[in-house]
């Protein structure tokens, strides 16, 4: 028993020996290396977005600020948030909140590093987010239905059902409207948006909403009967929103990209390409295009698709050249000689192989197969989308005066 009690306290200090030798080498090697990296939480916030290789914006889906077309994404704000990402060398990930009020939430929470909606910068907001340098204006209107009337001033609000996107800038307005009018009530919808509330108002489910003006003016292209009432603010400016967090890094960055897009002129082309045509509004014609959609072009669609899928174009790009030239009206003539929807010359539609001008199915693949030799025929230093703008402008007038 004396003889196993001194072999098993040699093997202990044996043991203790090892334990404390690698003890030693692991602090060693803690001292070499020196203090250990900061966490990723504690680097700056624009170091994280480049580390992760991703900017996360979160938006909401509307025509002003982001939609997809044919899975393809587009919208003003998708516009800047892409030059954004590329400007900080990292991908894009948009992400798109199911309400306004989610779109703060969202940010509050991290999972996103900016919110570009259209978002009006409002001092009540400014007490929970940062804002970005505007690069908008806009300003709140009161907006009713053609045919009721017109609100010209609070009082006229008395009595009416009005509603708005809970958790918006409106509500604020109405807030402090409130305060001077005693007996005005509204409600506030977490369960919609302003398209929503728009069509309420269209099919004469609710009187009265608030809009601003750049999501007025974009939405009248669908609801041609809704109107302006009168002004509730002054020019407010609309930017980005970022986390109220001390690190505004980020901010900072976002404040050299839109230097540099104001100052290379890519801000203003970019407000060009999403909002130049809307001083161009015109309610009679939107109110035969929508009219037209139902009458004339729905019998149509089965030729657009077929003549798409030969010529490789989207057939709604072939069915707008047949509103511009004709309002999908089969039978038109010019005084110039052209017939039909596609409205062709004569030796045009021999070319393309057409015997009867006025036959839509004929027309419509005909007037695509010569849209495609137009194409075609653009100089190829010319890029897209360019190249599309010209070859239409060179359908209707010629390639020759285009060059000319």
């Amino acid at each position: 028993m004396r003889a196993l009690g001194r072999t098993t306290a040699q093997s202990s200090e044996v043991l203790w020996s090892a334990f404390f030798l690698l003890l030693g080498g692991l602090l060693l090697a803690l001292l070499l290396a020196g203090p250990p990296p900061p966490a990723a939480s504690d680097a700056p916030l624009r170091q994280r977005v480049v580390d992760r290789g991703l900017l996360r914006v979160v938006t909401v889906n509307s025509p002003v600020t982001y939609y997809r077309v044919h899975d393809e994404e587009a919208g003003l704000e998708y516009e800047l948030a892409r030059g954004f990402a590329a400007h900080l060398g990292v991908d894009l990930q948009m992400m798109v909140a199911a309400t306004f009020g989610d779109l703060f939430a969202t940010l509050a929470s991290g999972e996103a590093d900016l919110a570009a909606a259209n978002i009006t910068a409002t001092a009540a907001r400014r007490a929970h987010v940062r804002f970005g340098p505007p690069y908008m204006e806009t300003v709140q209107f009161v907006v009713y239905k053609a045919g009721s009337a017109r609100p010209r001033e609070p009082a006229d609000l008395i009595g009416r059902s009005i509603a708005v996107v809970a958790a918006s800038s409106y509500v604020e307005t109405l807030r402090e409207l409130a305060e001077s009018t005693p007996r005005l009530s509204w409600v506030e919808r977490d369960d919609a948006d302003i398209e929503m509330l728009f069509e309420a108002i269209s099919d004469d489910r609710l009187d009265l909403t608030v809009a601003d003006s750049t999501v007025l003016d974009v939405h009248q292209r669908f609801f041609p009967e809704l109107r302006r009432g009168f002004e509730l603010t002054q020019a407010q400016p609309i930017a980005w929103a970022f986390s109220s967090e001390s690190d505004d890094s980020l901010l900072q960055a976002a404040n050299a990209y839109f230097s540099q897009l104001v100052g290379d002129g890519r801000l203003a082309a970019i407000k060009q390409r999403y909002h130049a045509y809307l001083p161009r509004y015109d309610r009679v014609n939107t109110l035969y295009f929508l009219r037209h959609i139902t009458t004339r072009l729905a019998p149509l669609v089965p030729y657009f698709r077929r003549a798409a899928e030969e010529t490789g174009f989207d057939w709604i790009l072939l069915a707008a050249i047949g509103y511009q030239e004709s309002l999908w009206n089969a039978r038109a003539r010019s005084p110039t000689g052209v017939r039909g929807l596609m409205m062709l010359t004569l030796s045009t539609a021999k070319q393309m192989k057409v015997k009867n001008r006025l036959d839509p199915a004929q027309s419509i693949r005909g007037g695509a197969r010569y849209f495609a030799r137009v194409l075609k025929r653009v100089p190829k230093h010319i890029p897209e989308p360019d190249r599309t703008w010209f070859a239409l402008a060179a359908y209707n007038v010629g390639l020759g005066h285009v060059e000319d």
